[in-house]
């Protein structure tokens, strides 16, 4: 793999990072495009002086920087995005050019390199008013924020490329990421480093609503497999397509709390005796979240091996050592 290269965009990022990490670890080129925004130059760490690592600090809004970094690429994972549904809501313009502008340039300056294949996250926001459980690719409701609108034009986009241009795109719409990497920090940081840096610090959580919302949290091993395998496919059927990257399970958010209290305790036993508070149900918020996985299994040869119990264990212990 020395010879192939992979541009990783929102490489400074929970997911890129960890996409950046494996793939030098398995002997492609990566090159890194972030603007620093969400993500931190600290993720990169571990990787910063590898030899077939470069860091391009730059921003997807502007075209002349995306075709500087498709340069020579074989492969786009393309993971840079303003996300959370709040900060959607209250600033849905930026959100837009992030989302839709920048993905829209990364498109054009991919297609004009003539790169190999095109994979970028996708969103289960995209199933909006959707009640159907699981949620199955085909079958999308109403979005029900600014930012799933995002993420479901990106999706348009990838498609209309691939038919009028004959560009090679997969969409992985993840469900609920969380591991290592996973910053607390900030206004619209995930739920589970929230209530784990909550509980570190002998502080209550804040549910939202009365926890029985649910949802399928993914453990970040998982997203690395399914961008690999949609990376590297020779499945004709495969390509052009959207697939959910999920464990297909449901956890609610009284059982998530539970599951990381009874974790971090093995560290501190005082954690076990913090309970949560319960606040008003977020706007923009799905009640439930359940993936059905099989299209990605049977195209993809997709196989999640971490439950969300499973991804707790690894995660907890990287999370008590690096977010007290």
């Amino acid at each position: 793999m020395k010879d192939t290269s992979v541009l990783i965009t929102g490489g400074a990022g929970f997911i890129g990072s960890n996409l950046c990490e494996f793939f030098l670890e398995n002997g492609f080129k990566v090159i890194c495009l972030d603007n620093l925004a969400t993500g931190f130059k600290s993720n990169m760490d571990g990787f910063m002086s590898h030899p077939f690592f470069k860091f391009i600090e730059g921003d997807i809004r502007d075209l002349q920087t995306c075709r500087e970094a498709v340069k020579g690429v074989d492969y786009v994972l393309h993971q840079a995005a303003l996300g959370s549904v709040p900060r959607s809501i209250k600033d849905p313009a930026t959100t837009n050019e992030v989302n839709i502008g920048g993905f829209l340039n990364m498109l054009v300056a991919a297609r004009d390199e003539g790169v190999k294949r095109f994979v970028y996250a996708a969103s289960s926001s995209t199933y909006g008013d959707s009640e159907t459980l699981p949620k199955v690719e085909d079958k999308i409701g109403k979005p029900l924020s600014p930012y799933a609108v995002t993420k479901y034009v990106d999706e348009l986009y990838a498609d209309v490329f691939s038919r009028t241009y004959g560009m090679e795109c997969i969409g992985l719409r993840y469900f609920n990421v969380f591991g290592r990497r996973q910053s607390p920090k900030g206004a619209y940081a995930a739920v589970i480093p929230l209530f784990v840096k909550s509980l570190i610090s002998h502080e209550r959580p804040v549910i939202n609503g009365d926890g029985e919302y649910s949802r399928d949290f993914t453990y970040i091993e998982n997203v690395i497999q399914a961008n690999y395998l949609a990376m590297t496919t020779t499945n004709t059927r495969a390509v052009n397509n959207v697939y959910n990257v999920a464990f297909g399970e449901r956890t609610t958010l009284n059982q998530l709390f539970n599951y990381l209290r009874e974790g971090l305790s093995g560290f501190d036993p005082a954690i076990g005796d913090i309970s949560p508070v319960y606040g008003p149900f977020r706007a923009g918020d799905i009640p439930h979240s359940l993936a059905s996985i099989d299209r990605a299994r049977s195209l993809l040869g997709y196989d999640p091996k971490y439950s969300v119990k499973k991804g707790l264990q690894e995660a907890i212990k990287w999370y008590w050592d690096n977010l007290k």
